[in-house]
């Protein structure tokens, strides 16, 4: 099969986050997937190393997602969840609540990470509001901190390329912490950082510019993504929880990505011990099978709303929260998640990854090499002729090569399915090591 056969035409298809232009003079298209591997259009095998985009956990293909949705499409298409509603959000929703950390046992849901983070910024200025705390309106992010594309959430996040054309119309009243990657005192670390939970300590700063009965909530990744898989320094997000339960501040964590196993357990909370106020989570929920988020509330929080007339709580929602499909596909990947045991996989396999990522220090240009349960990162010197340029050509090459890398700028993240063994992880760091090889 040629790829001059199947090609689509391209011209149409204005694509997200994408170079258009030197995507379309040489396109990478995916046919079909199976397991821990693509299928090119051109017949070639490609090893994900990115678990789709940090989404499919489970692997792809699994039978049992297909079936449940197939079956709920002819039996409810599409219910609606304004003063109506349908048995899956429900049963969802205490499948979810059971697998939670404590306390965060009501659910909201969405249709991606965006709109998960958004709706959890709206939840958390309504609850200060309803408990008679409506002069904290001010929100806080963190630098290099990625919470989607809604106004919410690119202007809590601190990514200046997805801010900048957008500078006059972000949210007023928002702060930012300072990132944690410190590459001069951590590169090369295994696991977390042992530098850098004082980071933490510049909210105090914070409150004391913009008072604490200004301050609504604190937004932050446990461990961000898209800024380049930048690590939470040990003691840092304990450090943050401290200061915010202090001052009456909600504590949201954005676990789009560190959700349903990526670091272990289900999610970064439980793995590091320290549980907020809000949790945003997507990607992982249905395997990256149909688009859904949802956000996890803290009773108490929840119950706030309730103590009101009787009427809407919160206006706030999305035609399609809680789709029938959506549902259907989050209920089956729970049972495959539980089933295989896939949320202690990330810890089981967190040595082995880590020493053979790290195996890689010393290959050109590499500046640091950062791990933590199934993800990791290789951040490599920027070249002369701009950033980013060695980071895409490295993904370029290992696409090529058979394995699918993700590139921020000129760091390769890595987030396989959770389902990947030794062989497999030996075989991407392989190809990986192949291609940087060759670009340097």
């Amino acid at each position: 099969m040629s790829m001059e056969a199947t090609l689509p035409a391209l011209d149409d298809f204005w694509m997200p986050f994408t170079a258009n232009r030197q995507f379309k003079a040489s396109p990478r298209l995916l046919a079909s997937a199976e397991g821990l591997f693509y299928r090119s259009v051109d017949g070639r095998q490609i090893l994900d190393g990115c678990a789709g985009l940090w989404c499919c956990n489970a692997g792809h293909g699994r039978a049992e997602i297909a079936e449940a949705v197939s079956r709920q499409i002819r039996q409810l298409d599409y219910a609606p969840s304004f003063q109506m509603g349908h048995p899956l959000p429900f049963e969802l929703a205490s499948r979810l609540a059971a697998i939670a950390p404590p306390g965060l046992n009501k659910l909201f849901f969405t249709n991606s990470g965006s709109e998960a983070a958004d709706t959890a910024l709206k939840i958390a200025l309504a609850y200060q509001r309803a408990i008679g705390q409506g002069t904290r309106t001010r929100l806080i992010g963190r630098e290099l901190g990625y919470h989607g594309v809604g106004f919410g959430g690119i202007s809590v996040g601190g990514m200046g390329g997805n801010r900048k054309a957008f500078s006059a119309s972000l949210l007023p009243g928002v702060d930012h912490l300072p990132h944690t990657l410190d590459i001069e005192r951590n590169a090369f670390s295994r696991g977390l950082p042992l530098h850098g939970a004082e980071r933490a300590d510049e909210l105090e700063r914070l409150v004391t510019l913009h008072g604490a009965e200004n301050i609504a909530a604190v937004i932050v990744e446990p461990l961000s993504g898209s800024g380049g898989v930048i690590l939470p320094p040990l003691g840092y997000l304990q450090r943050l929880r401290e200061i915010t339960r202090r001052h009456g501040i909600l504590l949201i964590f954005d676990e789009v990505i560190t959700g349903f196993g990526r670091v272990g357990e289900a999610f970064a909370a439980q793995r590091w011990g320290v549980t907020p106020d809000l949790l945003a989570s997507a990607k992982g929920l249905t395997n990256g099978t149909v688009p859904m988020g949802a956000v996890f509330v803290d009773e108490r929080i929840f119950e706030a709303f309730m103590d009101g007339p009787q009427g809407i709580e919160l206006f706030h929602g999305y035609t399609y929260s809680g789709h029938p499909l959506a549902c259907a596909a989050a209920l089956a990947t729970l049972d495959i998640y539980q089933r295989e045991g896939l949320f202690q996989r990330a810890i089981e396999l967190e040595d082995y990854w880590g020493e053979a990522l790290l195996n890689l220090r010393g290959l050109p240009h590499i500046v640091d090499i950062r791990n933590v349960g199934l993800v990791g990162a290789v951040q490599f010197a920027s070249d002369p002729a701009g950033a980013g340029l060695r980071g895409y050509r490295i993904f370029e090459r290992c696409f090529q090569q058979g394995a699918l890398v993700r590139c921020s700028g000129d760091t390769l993240a890595l987030s396989p399915p959770l389902t990947i063994d030794r062989a497999h992880i030996d075989r991407l760091l392989e190809t990986l090591a192949t291609a940087i090889r060759a670009v340097a």
